[in-house]
């Protein structure tokens, strides 16, 4: 399990870690292991160009510790210092001993780094590094990049050189993953003593690159902000039968789908239950012969969900148009209940809050902002806070879809965030396979959290397989599955 926490509890931690250490110590560890990972990036340390972005905080003293030890390997580092009196004295005298130097980002250098009286900009000295290291702002920076910090992120940008973020990228909100203005994009973060959440949501996620945590010793609490499945975790959860199992005791999972002008989305979620993991499948809806041509193993009725037979849990809405009744009567079923697509418009809000029995939620972005009431653009640039405030609002588990697909309870928690999804899932149907997945977990015996985790991994698993770089309809997705479900237990 890969875990994230928040400022507060991170700063907690460090200080309780330095309250036991010789002072500075802490420091040195983080830019011991700063120090290697741009080793490792830049493969030939000595004699290659590294400029260090340094801003007024901690992660600039690592930025500068990292750089004298660079220097000490042979490396010729600049520091670019946007606030010269208030950079870390320490850091700062430690690099200029191991040889490095230290310019003010307001002043003109040349091209070996030395303050010039009116030759190249600072903006030409990083822009011809072989790697920058952005230490401008720490995990206390809120909002985007101040205005004098903004050119040194955009020349950052056009180096020539990897960009490595100290801590996390400078510019994002590392506890909600939200960008603010103008941020430094980076080849590499390399983090300390945990993940962070903004590192693991988009949109900051995509400013990060690659994530490499360093330990530090920190001691964390049990429960984290946020945590993702890894391989072992989704393994332990699969459901798998025993010998003594059949069809109905491994669960039978409903499917109220489709209409007459959306057959496909009821084939789609079909396709996607009968592969996850549930004994069998119950269609009830109005392509049935659509699903019978498919999948002959569907068990199909045209009589509602009351008469459909016994089910363990009900997927509803994928397709379903304005059929408000047959929403309405699975909601009102004592099983676990998956709500997708046309269901998350149709369903009443009271109905949802008041069922007994588990719910989960699976809207995108858009459909999101429609239950919340706000724009759309909200949703997808705070997706953590409204993944939590549609869970608290509904009474219900939510999976909100999208670039980093995050699962929320009501009772609160650890967030899970989903890291095996691919841009090539941004296909039509693509939703209504997950729905059916996720709602085969819930009928084999996983609770809501779980059922929307592991079907988002494995779905998103499946979807990298099929795709393998290029497009990919719903359909590949779904015959992808019991590939990726092997991939996982193997």
């Amino acid at each position: 399990m890969r875990s994230a926490y928040s400022v507060d509890t991170v700063r907690t931690a460090e200080r309780e870690l330095m309250a036991r250490l010789p002072e500075g110590a802490l420091m040195q560890r983080a830019a011991a292991g700063l120090a290697a990972a741009c080793a490792d990036l830049l493969g030939r340390v000595y004699g290659s160009r590294v400029v260090l972005l340094v801003g007024s905080g901690d992660n600039g003293g690592d930025a500068l510790y990292a750089g004298a030890r660079l220097a000490r390997r042979g490396a010729g580092v600049t520091a670019v210092l946007l606030a010269p009196e208030r950079a870390h004295a320490a850091g700062l005298a430690a690099l200029r001993r191991a040889g490095g130097r230290a310019v003010d980002a307001g002043r003109a250098v040349d091209a070996s780094g030395a303050v010039s009286g009116g030759g190249g900009s600072v903006e030409e000295l990083i822009e011809g590094a072989d790697l920058v290291l952005d230490g401008i702002v720490g995990i206390g920076g809120k909002g985007g990049l101040r205005p004098d910090a903004v050119p040194l992120a955009a020349a950052a940008g056009r180096a020539r050189g990897a960009v490595v973020a100290v801590d996390l990228p400078s510019g994002v909100d590392v506890d909600t993953g939200q960008v603010r203005g103008v941020a430094v994009r980076a080849d590499l973060t390399v983090t300390f003593g945990t993940h962070k959440p903004g590192l693991l949501i988009d949109p900051a996620r995509e400013y990060a690159g690659s994530v490499r945590l360093v330990d530090i010793g920190l001691e964390l609490p049990v429960e984290p902000e946020l945590e993702a499945l890894q391989h072992a975790d989704v393994a332990r959860l699969l459901p798998v039968p025993r010998a003594e199992s059949d069809k109905y005791r491994r669960g039978v999972v409903g499917i109220a789908a489709g209409s007459a002008r959306y057959p496909g989305a009821a084939v789609l979620a079909v396709s996607g239950a009968l592969r996850g993991g549930a004994g069998a499948v119950r269609y009830v809806g109005p392509a049935g012969d659509a699903v019978i041509a498919r999948f002959p193993e569907t068990l199909v009725s045209d009589q509602g969900p009351k008469r459909a037979g016994r089910v363990q849990a009900w997927v509803v809405g994928p397709g379903a148009g304005d059929d408000a009744a047959t929403v309405g009567e699975v909601l009102a079923a004592d099983v676990p209940v998956l709500i997708d697509a046309d269901g998350l418009r149709l369903a009443d809000a009271e109905a949802v809050r008041g069922r007994r029995a588990p719910t989960l939620m699976t809207p995108h972005a858009g459909e999101a902002a429609a239950l919340l009431g706000v724009e759309r653009g909200e949703v997808e640039g705070a997706r953590l806070a409204a993944v939590r405030e549609l869970a608290g609002r509904y009474g219900a588990t939510v999976l909100l879809k999208g670039s980093t697909t995050l699962v929320a309870d009501s009772g609160g928690g650890a967030v899970r965030v989903n890291p095996t999804g691919t841009s090539w899932l941004a296909t039509a149907g693509s939703g209504d396979v997950l729905s059916g997945l996720a709602g085969s977990l819930l009928a084999a015996g996983l609770c809501a959290v779980d059922a929307g985790s592991v079907g988002a991994y494995v779905h998103g698993l499946a979807g990298r397989l099929a795709a393998d770089g290029a497009p990919v309809g719903a359909h590949d997705v779904a015959d992808a599955v019991p590939v990726a479900w092997r991939n996982v237990l193997g």
